[in-house]
């Protein structure tokens, strides 16, 4: 998205503050289990591609496994097994690639994925146990792939997955080791694989367990440094990549249900003269101020975002018309409530003035609506500010 000049750099848009004050409410398991937002869904669709190209790229070393085993000296029936396998893998391996291409369209991609890379190993597992039931539950190169199925999952950014998709893989693994050692225990030893023991695979349980909580808590730290990373420091709120990432659907919904979005671009009045007079600290005090006292206006759906220095980016849900009497109604509140600096120092009241701007009716982008919400807001700060302006004059 092309911003105006002005807003060039100093674009950072912004998720709400009470987002960020459930983060810190929830706990770990709370966070890991709750849906991500835009950004992290945003970067995950991207873990999810490199996934599916990773996927592609080992599916086609798998090919060398049988080859290797069967220089090795294994049988021709368990190359067999494994070569076909391998070259089914590789042609689902190209399919997941396909789609992972458009991740939009296909959300639920991470969890077929997943499922799938889980239940592969997990029937390949049981097909070397077939022919042979100590390969099957000693084989390491096969296991490993469990817990590669685990970790990548923390480059989709979403703790969900990483439970689902570890519990998966704890869950089928037990029950293939319970069902052949209960069916076979006299045959659970070979020459190439060892003898299989109870404690040997309750050992391989524990070890997949430890990566689901070791993958979880590298998640869960990505998800906090990203929602850091997404936020003014000054007020807590979102900032650029969180906005821009949020507009673009925000406005596909719109389109889709034929709704009204309204960008109302906000300047606090006379702000260089409170830094002037009461120092820095009291302008930010100020800021925060009004971004609390904005944030109170939203509603369900809507957004405030801090765009640097004393102005605002609202977007407002319905028509310009009752926007412009939202805002119109909060400026008069803003203006009846003193506002006290600091202990001791003389209050004084604050005020605001705004352009606004309608999706699809000013612009399609927003970009657009930021430039054409930008010109009213400067007229209305020529006519004398304080004011709400909703058209161009």
């Amino acid at each position: 998205m092309v911003l105006p000049a002005r807003y060039a750099v100093a674009f950072p848009a912004t998720g709400l503050d009470r987002m960020h004050r459930q983060y810190l409410r929830n706990g770990v398991i709370a966070t890991l289990w709750a849906r991500p937002d835009e950004v992290m869904l945003e970067h995950g669709a991207g873990g999810e591609l490199l996934v599916a190209k990773i996927r592609a790229v080992l599916s086609g070393l798998i090919l060398l496994l049988p080859l290797t085993a069967s220089l090795g000296g294994a049988g021709s029936t368990e190359t067999l097994i494994g070569l076909g396998m391998a070259v089914l893998v590789n042609i689902i391996a190209q399919v997941w690639l396909v789609l992972a291409r458009d991740h939009r369209r296909h959300r639920w991609l991470p969890y077929a994925t997943g499922t799938y890379d889980i239940s592969a190993t997990t029937v390949v597992l049981a097909l070397m146990a077939w022919h042979d039931p100590a390969a099957g539950l000693n084989s390491i190169v096969v296991w490993c792939l469990y817990a590669i199925a685990i970790m990548v999952t923390a480059l989709r950014n979403d703790g969900r997955l990483t439970l689902y998709v570890g519990g998966m893989a704890i869950l089928q693994y037990a029950i293939v080791a319970a069902v052949m050692i209960r069916s076979s225990p006299e045959t659970l030893a070979s020459i190439d694989y060892g003898t299989v023991s109870t404690g040997g695979q309750i050992q391989r349980l524990i070890l997949l367990l430890m990566t689901t909580l070791l993958t979880c808590a590298i998640v869960y730290r990505m998800q906090r440094l990203i929602l850091q990373s997404g936020r003014d420091g000054l007020t807590g709120l979102p900032n650029r990549a969180w906005l821009l990432q949020h507009i673009p659907r925000l406005f596909d919904a719109a389109r889709a249900n034929g709704h009204t979005v309204t960008m109302a671009l906000i300047d606090l009045d006379h702000f260089k003269r409170i830094n002037d007079l009461c120092g820095h600290r009291s302008g930010d005090r100020a800021i925060r101020h009004i971004s609390a006292f904005l944030s109170e206006v939203l509603g369900e759906h809507e957004q405030i975002a801090r765009i640097g220095g004393q102005e605002f980016v609202m977007l407002l849900q319905g028509p310009i018309g009752s926007a412009w009497e939202r805002l119109d109604r909060a400026r008069r509140n803003l203006g009846q409530q003193p506002f006290h600096p600091e202990r001791g120092a003389e209050s004084f009241k604050l005020g605001f003035s705004a352009g606004l701007a309608a999706f699809p009716q000013d612009g399609a982008d927003a970009s657009t609506l930021l430039g054409c919400a930008d010109r009213r807001l400067q007229q209305a700060k020529r006519d004398g500010r304080g004011r709400i302006n909703a058209r161009d004059i």
